[in-house]
């Protein structure tokens, strides 16, 4: 239950790009920072929206537009101790010191854990229990996990590595019994293989073996108790997705479109695997989304090739180099982008999978548009159509919002999943403009347009086809003049409140704000808060205002929806979202050690009444991870989230691991994991 050794680690060697550390921004997100990724928007940054309806609102008294675009150089934005809030010591003002999140559910929050640290640390009187982790066996007959006898073979019946998105499906007719759905984002090979010297010089079966560690994992569980540990079993239903032999169909208006066709599929339908799964959502009807993030990493660039993927996508670095990306054509040759230019069209879409049926194939929708999906929060209009909302997780990127054509009609049985599944084929696809303009007496800091980029089963976009909105998107929502975001990352509608709430996790690069990025070099991200129009997901305006604007407590830059900074614990670039049943916002960070100095956290935020704003820390992981994928279940007494890159330090290697996590007294090397909290 709890961990059976922890150390602490000396400082953490190497440079930092924006809040990562290098190894992270090569492993996770191939270098993005280091590319140019066009965002050739007419309208102005979120952060210089931000800044208007913020200054005509009189937001943060005593600092102003002037704090809210303090440049890098402002103290302010060093990386700082982070403001510590000892256990109990969060709590309602003049309480008993707990965050009292349900009836039956309240703990203490957490202090602040100092980024060397490596352990894993949860409230008093909870425990922690990891579920699976990487290597763990998933299909019958997997064999034990060896890390010195590693095979693709192996690997694609055990659990993948770095497990982000995460869902727990529990049967309501017997609560002994769920389905757990996680997805894969990417590998560190410098903590999978033993004397790893560097990516050009691994061998083509540890090169099958990353790409089968990518992709997806169903596993059933069980547990003896209604709060007690989930833990696998044996199941017809289990089952590893991967990037290197699953087949996915191709839906919706871009299937068959001479820019999907390659030698290997001239009909343009059929895809060999998904990667780079980050977020994604659970649907009414019982499947999960997933979306395709930083996919342009996986491919060997061609200087002198599509400029809508070598320069929109990143596909080359500034000085217009293309590199080997992670030497995947060693093992199959679509990953060069000269020997098959259409590959790398046929990636970066948000995919369906059905837990329930083993046997079903996933798929890839192309009517919700095609760039570094952060996930898919599904929703219902208030007609029953479908709505799903997505966020492209870069900066100065954008927001998007899908409705369906036609209303779900309700059911989880197997024909209403594949009828759900048919509702996202068809349908329109939408990109945010935010505007600074609003009724100064309203509690809103400004309002809102969702602009068609397809409409009917067209393209609304003029000069470009139906085909090129979808495969392009980010073409299309820049020549419409959507607003470029501080990295929109996780994007839900709150199912108790109605709102929906997009974490912008930060922006480092960004030289000037918008009315809602508010600031300029934003190192500590912020979540905004949408209301669409007459409470309908379908709506085509919306007003918003920021609810948390992120960082130290200390920094007078920070706002926590007007609940006292002095009560609150400090928190940096949200990343994953999620709802109790109670309308909370549970938040994960994803760069605290690089802005605040403390490992990434999970907070708890009450939404309404005299404690929204109040934002307090849950659990925090060990050095060098991230915590992602939260999932809470307030009846059963647990929080769930997964451990993601656990070490993942500029240093660190198998032969010199820089944390042990899960640390049962075996570990050579960290293993990601999905963990879950409880008291017993």
């Amino acid at each position: 239950m709890t961990a059976v050794s922890r150390r602490s680690l000396l400082p953490m060697q190497g440079h930092t790009r924006g809040n990562r550390s290098a190894a992270t921004c090569h492993y996770k997100c191939g270098d993005a920072c280091l590319k140019q990724e066009a965002s050739t928007s007419t309208s102005p940054p979120f952060a210089a929206v931000a800044a208007a309806a913020l200054s005509r609102r009189g937001f943060l008294a005593g600092v102003g537009a002037a704090g809210l675009v303090a440049g890098a150089g402002s103290s302010v934005f060093g990386a700082m101790p982070a403001a510590a809030v000892p256990n109990g010591k969060g709590g309602q003002p003049g309480g008993d010191g707990l965050a009292h999140v349900s009836s039956s559910f309240a703990f203490a929050p957490i202090a602040a854990v100092a980024a060397t640290v490596d352990q894993l640390n949860v409230p008093e009187g909870f425990y922690w229990h990891p579920i699976i982790s990487w290597g763990d066996a998933v299909v019958a007959g997997a064999p034990a996990f060896d890390l010195d006898a590693q095979s693709a073979e192996a690997q694609e019946m055990q659990f993948g590595y770095n497990n982000d998105y995460l869902a727990i499906l529990q049967e309501r007719w017997n609560w002994r019994s769920a389905v757990l759905v996680a997805n894969h984002e990417y590998t560190n090979e410098n903590l999978m293989y033993p004397g790893f010297v560097d990516e050009a010089s691994l061998t083509v079966e540890q090169l099958r073996t990353s790409m089968a560690a990518h992709g997806m994992s169903v596993v059933k569980l069980h547990r003896e108790d209604r709060t007690g540990p989930w833990n696998p079993e044996p199941s017809p239903l289990n089952r590893r997705i991967t990037a290197l032999s699953t087949r996915f169909r191709v839906s919706g208006p871009a299937a068959g479109s001479d820019l999907l066709k390659t030698s290997a599929d001239p009909e343009g339908r059929t895809v060999i695997g998904t990667l780079n799964n980050c977020a994604g959502g659970t649907t009414p009807w019982g499947t999960v989304l997933s979306g395709e993030e930083n996919f342009d990493q996986y491919f060997r660039g061609d200087p002198l090739g599509d400029p809508r993927n070598r320069d929109t996508y990143g596909l080359v670095g500034e000085d217009g180099s293309a590199g080997d990306g992670r030497f995947w054509w060693k093992v199959d040759q679509r990953f060069d982008v000269v020997a098959e230019p259409n590959e790398i069209n046929r990636f970066g879409w948000v995919v369906e999978v059905d837990p329930h049926d083993p046997t079903s194939t996933p798929r890839k929708h192309t009517a919700l548009g095609r760039f570094k999906h952060e996930g898919a929060g599904t929703s219902l209009a208030a007609d029953g159509r479908v709505v799903v909302y997505m966020g492209d997780d870069t900066a100065d990127q954008h927001l998007y919002k899908f409705v369906s054509k036609n209303p779900y009609r309700g059911g989880t049985s197997a024909w209403a999943r594949a009828r759900g599944a048919d509702l996202l084929e068809e349908g329109d696809l939408h990109v945010a403009r935010f505007s600074a303009e609003g009724d100064p007496s309203s509690d809103h800091d400004g309002t809102g347009e969702w602009i068609p980029l397809t409409r009917d089963g067209a393209s609304a976009v003029p000069g470009m086809t139906l085909e090129e909105v979808l495969v392009f998107t980010r073409a299309a929502a820049a020549a419409v003049g959507a607003t470029p975001m501080d990295r929109p990352e996780d994007v839900e509608r709150n199912p108790v409140n109605g709102k929906v709430y997009l974490a912008c996790t930060n922006n480092s690069r960004k030289a000037a704000p918008n009315p809602a990025n508010p600031r300029a070099m934003n190192r500590f991200g912020h979540v905004v808060e949408i209301t669409e129009d007459h409470d309908d997901a379908a709506a085509t305006t919306f007003s918003w205002t920021l609810v948390l604007v992120c960082g130290d407590p200390a920094d007078p830059t920070t706002h926590f929806a007007g609940y006292p900074k002095e009560l609150v614990s400090p928190i940096s670039c949200p990343d994953n979202l999620t709802f109790d049943d109670q309308g909370g916002l549970w938040l994960t960070t994803d760069g605290a050690p690089g802005s605040i100095g403390s490992n990434d956290a999970l907070h708890y935020v009450p939404l309404a009444g005299p404690e929204r704003g109040h934002v307090q820390q849950f659990l925090s992981v060990p050095t060098g991870g991230e915590c992602t994928g939260p999932w809470v279940d307030l009846d059963g007494g647990s929080v769930f989230v997964n451990v993601q890159h656990p070490g993942e330090t500029d240093e660190s290697r198998v032969d010199a691991p820089a944390s042990l996590f899960p640390y049962d007294g075996t570990n050579r090397t960290p293993r990601p994991s999905v963990v879950q909290v409880f008291r017993p």
